[in-house]
């Protein structure tokens, strides 16, 4: 039944837009607070461009979780790719003429493609059994690690030994545009749409192809399972985001490092993310969601507390590297506990919402940790950082056990 789905093809052309998706996003990690200083001037604010990027991203997943329950998932994932092409254009347009509004605006629609293009993960899981689905998101995932290789490769060599002002962040903007123009061509190509193919599993397990009108959103959000993988995604991914957004104005302001030694840091912190993501996916199938949620967030509080003591180049690509692999385990584990508690016509709701209040808590922390940053110092980040993270862990290990997922759900 895989191969008549095309399964393995459409996993592989998900990887591959996953890979051009995070090559883009450690540019915007590693320039998007530089940027928005070097335009507009003004320092305070350093956490504004992140912030603006990740409201935008939150924004965005909501209306697209619901739009990809309606259309599909691949319309939805190339809109979201289309808005990220126009974004980086404008950026790049707006760091070249010096327009704070161009590159608030652009901002804007790449933050929406990031967004976007998260919910691939629902296509993911929407392609794999209950008992394999966090291995099949992390299949998909997997492609990031290309990304990490890809990023540094590309705009590495853009920003090596050279002092960048506005006019020479213009160019890797506009390369971003083009890497984001072959995301596009590829997920145009993925067939069938994947939640068909989660329909058509539901069938093959004994539920019903259209098991009736979805849930709202306020009966979803309560279900077994769902609460407590909703504070782990929130707290792992906002965490993330936000110290990864901040990580390049750290090494360079903070540290006196090169702009140049961004790319290996955001490069390491990416692998993190998604190198181990083959060992990670099918451990978490093994191990059950919960340890996993409670083990992610607990490598993410030691990484971020560790920024206190390391300030070289290597030793911060270590602490970034545990990052990744922390937010890697709890958040897969996280979306596949969501997946595993809704229906094809559900996911993509649930999906979202979690989305946008991740997103949103990521850019109030990227502004304060901005402010935080300017006013106190690193240490007002890590400290903070790793206490949000590591909150949530004995709530979490102390709710009911895990319960099966939904019946006739996929």
């Amino acid at each position: 039944m895989a191969d008549a789905l095309n399964v393995r093809r459409n996993t592989v052309l998900l990887a591959a837009t996953v890979a051009v998706n995070s090559a883009v996003l450690q540019l915007v990690a590693a320039l998007s607070s530089l940027t928005f200083v070097s335009v507009t001037g003004f320092e305070r604010l350093l956490g504004l461009g992140p912030a603006v990027f990740l409201v935008a991203g939150a924004l965005a997943a909501l209306v697209a979780g619901r739009a990809m329950d309606r259309l599909g998932r691949v319309p939805v994932l190339a809109a979201g790719f289309v808005s990220g092409i126009a974004g980086a254009l404008l950026t790049s347009l707006g760091a070249r003429t010096a327009s704070a509004t161009a590159v608030v605006c652009g901002f804007v629609l790449i933050g929406a493609a990031a967004g976007t293009v998260l919910l691939s993960r629902a296509a993911a899981g929407d392609m794999y059994p209950p008992e394999r689905r966090a291995r099949g998101i992390s299949f998909v995932l997997f492609g990031a690690v290309f990304g990490a290789i890809l990023g540094p490769a590309v705009f590495g060599p853009l920003l090596a030994g050279r002092k960048l002002g506005p006019e020479g962040l213009a160019l890797p903007w506009l390369v971003a545009a083009g890497l984001l123009v072959v995301a596009l061509a590829l997920v145009l190509c993925i067939r069938p749409d994947p939640k068909r193919i989660a329909e058509l599993i539901a069938a093959r397990e004994g539920g019903e192809p259209d098991p009736g009108p979805p849930a709202p959103l306020a009966e979803l959000v309560r279900r077994p399972g769902v609460p407590a993988a909703m504070v782990a995604a929130l707290a792992s991914y906002a965490v993330m985001a936000s110290v990864m957004n901040l990580a390049g104005y750290v090494v360079v302001q903070e540290h006196g490092h090169h702009e140049s030694a961004v790319f290996p840091i955001i490069g390491a912190h990416v692998l993190g993310m998604y190198s181990l993501v083959l060992v990670i996916g099918p451990l978490i199938d093994r191990i059950g969601r919960r340890p996993a949620l409670a083990g992610g967030l607990l490598l993410m509080g030691a990484s971020c507390a560790g920024m206190l003591a390391f300030e070289s180049v290597a030793a911060s690509a270590v602490l970034l590297f545990g990052l990744g692999l922390g937010w890697n385990l709890s958040f897969v584990a996280a979306t596949a506990e969501l997946v595993d508690r809704t229906s094809p016509a559900e996911r993509g709701k649930l999906l979202g919402f979690n989305d946008l209040l991740a997103g949103l808590l990521a850019a109030a922390l990227a502004l304060l940790g901005g402010y935080a940053l300017e006013a106190v110092g690193v240490s007002a980040l890590a400290l903070g950082a790793a206490a949000i993270v590591l909150a949530p862990i004995v709530w979490i290990l102390g709710r009911n056990r895990q319960v099966p997922a939904v019946q006739g759900v996929p």
